[in-house]
């Protein structure tokens, strides 16, 4: 994922609930839709992230040496001001950029 190619809102927004459950005709599979996708986005942000800490990573048996590396903490504050992972999914789901697959309806044999 390129972090820099996001064009989400970074605070919360409000939303119709009648443009969001529009594709799918039922809000709470929408939502649904949107929150596995915004667990895949926290990982690869989260994955990104802790791959870009590791070049700044040295292991020391002495706890009480801890070095601050200016670039490592602005790394760390581009990140913490990147778009929560729910609003970045949410905008994807406007922007139809997901894509998702209805599962037939399980029958019981009764």
């Amino acid at each position: 994922m390129d972090v820099k190619k996001i064009n989400a809102a970074s605070s919360t927004i409000t939303r119709d609930l009648n443009k969001l459950d529009k594709d799918t005709e039922n809000i709470y599979e929408t939502v649904n839709i949107i929150a596995k996708r915004a667990n895949q986005v926290g990982a690869e942000i989260k994955q990104d992230l802790n791959r870009k800490l590791e070049e700044f990573a040295f292991y020391t048996d002495n706890l009480e040496e801890v070095f601050e590396n200016r670039e490592q903490i602005d790394i760390s504050k581009f990140y913490e001001k990147l778009p929560k992972p729910t609003l970045i999914a949410t905008q994807e789901f406007i922007d139809g950029k997901l894509r998702y697959t209805e599962k037939p309806a399980e029958t019981t044999g009764e």
